[in-house]
């Protein structure tokens, strides 16, 4: 009876997180309360509280599931069966893919700023950066400073930032991408 009531649990906080990200998503998360969170699962907004403590909190597990996301796809892509130097223009690509394909999400991981989850979400952001970073240096053929991941990894951001909002997906911007990728990887070799 109480593995029922667990499976239940981790159903409704599945339900709460799945419509919370389409309200965040289709208004921002200022525009978004616990209440009208609330009303799209169809329970009382002290419901919520059962398994989040504030808007913030759920945010944030959002955008968790989002890195969590992006890094088992920069994960799979390292494991791949390629060359390192394939596979460091695959994260490359995987990395601009992912944020043109969500866009709005994308947006919350890395651009939006707000004072109620920025400490949270830089936690999240700068982990998945580590991973990111440790990634490309294991791939390269040369040692790189720091200062030269970053710099490829704001490329990419740059890139992500600058067709965010003006195309639909990846495929709208590849040959873009790759040609951007390319002349990256020129400047870590």
């Amino acid at each position: 009876m109480s593995s029922h009531k667990s499976n239940s649990r981790e159903l409704t906080k599945a339900l709460i997180l799945q419509k919370a990200r389409t309200l965040f998503v289709e208004k921002g998360f200022q525009e978004v309360s616990m209440r009208s969170i609330a009303k799209e699962v169809n329970c009382t907004h002290g419901a919520l509280y059962y398994h989040f403590k504030n808007k913030a909190e759920l945010f944030y597990a959002i955008v968790e599931e989002d890195f969590s996301t992006l890094n088992n796809l920069l994960e799979e892509t390292v494991q791949g069966s390629e060359g390192n130097s394939e596979k460091l223009t695959a994260i490359f690509l995987c990395f601009i893919e992912f944020g043109l394909n969500n866009q709005r999400q994308y947006e919350f991981m890395f651009v939006a700023r707000n004072s109620e989850v920025d400490g949270l979400s830089q936690e999240a952001a700068f982990l998945s950066y580590q991973k990111f970073a440790e990634a490309v240096q294991a791939l390269s053929r040369k040692r790189l400073e720091i200062r030269d991941i970053w710099s490829a990894f704001l490329a990419l951001h740059g890139f992500i930032v600058h067709h965010r909002g003006f195309i639909d997906n990846y495929e709208e911007a590849k040959v873009s991408a790759e040609a951007h990728v390319d002349f990256i990887l020129k400047g870590l070799t």
